[in-house]
């Protein structure tokens, strides 16, 4: 009985000590979860929805939000990336996860406004294939707030930093 418990801890142990690589590739929906204070269930193209009663939702980037993108023929399951650094009113850096390859984690590429209305509505994003912001893009809902952070101080700010 000890030997069994002692090999199961070993296993467990070396199991926690492998390398991120070595896990499973990461969704996107998994990884937001992770490196953000949004915790939503469902499908990427769900998130926008599920956070009506919980989270603050606007069209205003702010670092620490998510951005929510729709479903689409190209990605059903819509997808979702964390901000992490306002460039301008345009142009925001992203933290995300199985956009450039399956799995694949990047962090700090750029997402870029393209919408007739400066609303986030229409986003194109880094492909490290094409090394440019994507040839299409991408429908996107708006951003989730995590509960430390309002809409109405994430448009103070935005306003703040038009000057």
């Amino acid at each position: 009985m000890l030997r069994t418990m002692v090999a199961s801890l070993l296993a467990l142990f070396s199991l926690a000590a492998l390398p991120t690589s070595a896990h499973a590739r990461l969704q996107c929906v998994t990884y937001a979860r992770q490196v953000s204070d949004v915790q939503i269930s469902g499908n990427a193209r769900d998130w926008w929805g599920n956070a009506e009663a919980t989270y603050e939702r606007g069209h205003q980037p702010r670092p620490g939000a998510v951005l929510a993108f729709s479903g689409t023929r190209a990605m059903p399951y819509g997808h979702v990336a964390v901000v992490s650094k306002i460039i301008d009113d345009r142009h925001i850096l992203i933290d995300h996860a199985n956009w450039s390859g399956p799995g694949m984690v990047e962090r700090g590429v750029q997402a870029v406004d393209v919408s007739a209305a400066g609303d986030w509505s229409e986003v194109r994003v880094w492909y490290a294939p094409t090394r440019s912001v994507g040839l299409r893009a991408s429908p996107a809902k708006g951003f989730i707030y995590p509960r430390s952070m309002t809409a109405s101080a994430a448009n103070a700010d935005a306003d703040a930093a038009k000057g």
